[in-house]
């Protein structure tokens, strides 16, 4: 019986770890890829000669050149530069986004019936990149985002009720960024609403640390930001996908009217199993939760007109 077969673009502290997720889990091969080939090629060998002391039966190949990813059932994006000191939103937006697109054609080159999962940033934005070099259809096309921002929102919760981080249930839904849009409503800890744990001003305390969690990682690390979330988040997803396990999770989706949003990534509650995208399940938001949906609608629509304005 054949293997999955997952590659993952980007060999940086993301991609690397989202390799190590991968085939510790046994979700099938993987290959990783990069600019630097040499060092995609050490990291890939250095995690097999890992897989006898901790037991998985995963192939690992690395390397720069895309044949290596033919076949490949699902591809995790993470290529891309982070933004430097002096470095304009614009620029970064014009730089990430021809990445994205050269390697979103070589994926579609090599793997054209895979499933692609973006995590480069502006994630939003570059999921329209993926989306429009790859011509992928839409349930083949996902943003990792909705998870990670969720993650974060659990974990504040835990940490704030002194509880498992196992008994909290919570999503994120909006683009990725300080517009998102943590679901207080529905959150439930073993069951119990929210509501009736915290006070709405310890909740609105948790919702800004979420809105503010990725900033949070970068300051305290100086020299770069969050991997060891972002790569599990995105694992999951595939995970989700190669072993067909229809799971609602959140992620960036290209919405065609639900919420009322056409043609634009945001994120949302989705379905995901072998096909990709197998549905979006629609939640009754009330009426703060929408206007708070619309604004993150929106921001993700303003950096996508930017692109378009700089030509990418």
């Amino acid at each position: 019986m054949r293997r999955p077969k997952i590659s993952v673009i980007g060999a940086g502290f993301v991609g690397s770890t989202c390799a190590h997720w991968a085939a510790s889990k046994e979700l099938g091969d993987v290959v990783l890829i990069d600019i630097n080939g040499e060092s995609a090629q050490g990291k890939a060998l250095d995690l097999f000669e890992a897989s006898p002391v901790e037991g998985f039966d995963s192939r690992l190949l690395g390397g720069s050149d895309y044949a290596l990813t033919a076949g490949s059932d699902v591809v995790i994006l993470t290529a891309g530069l982070p933004r430097k000191p002096g470095m304009s939103r614009d620029e970064l937006l014009a730089t990430n986004a021809k990445i994205v697109k050269e390697c979103s054609l070589q994926v579609a080159r090599h793997s054209p019936q895979s499933i692609l999962i973006v995590v480069s940033n502006p994630l939003d934005a570059m999921c329209h990149v993926a989306m429009n070099a790859s011509q992928f259809p839409r349930e083949r096309v996902l943003g990792m985002a909705g998870i990670l921002d969720g993650a974060r929102f659990r974990s504040f919760i835990a940490m704030e009720l002194g509880v498992s981080v196992e008994d909290v249930q919570a999503f994120v839904f909006g683009g990725h960024g300080d517009t998102m849009v943590p679901m207080p409503r529905y959150v439930s800890v073993g069951g119990i609403p929210l509501m009736q744990l915290l006070s709405p001003e310890k909740i609105d305390r948790i919702v800004d640390r979420t809105r503010k969690g990725g900033a949070e990682i970068v300051n305290l690390l100086k020299t770069g930001s969050a991997y060891y979330a972002p790569a599990a988040s995105a694992i999951q997803m595939a995970e989700a996908i190669v072993r067909d396990k229809k799971r609602y999770l959140t992620c960036a989706v290209y919405l065609k009217g639900e919420y009322g949003v056409q043609n634009l990534f945001c994120g949302v509650m989705a379905k995901l199993g072998a096909q990709g995208l197998e549905g979006v399940p629609l939640l009754e938001l009330n009426r703060e939760e929408k206007v708070m949906f619309e604004k993150s609608a929106a921001a993700v629509k303003e950096l996508v007109d930017a692109m378009s304005k700089l030509g990418v």
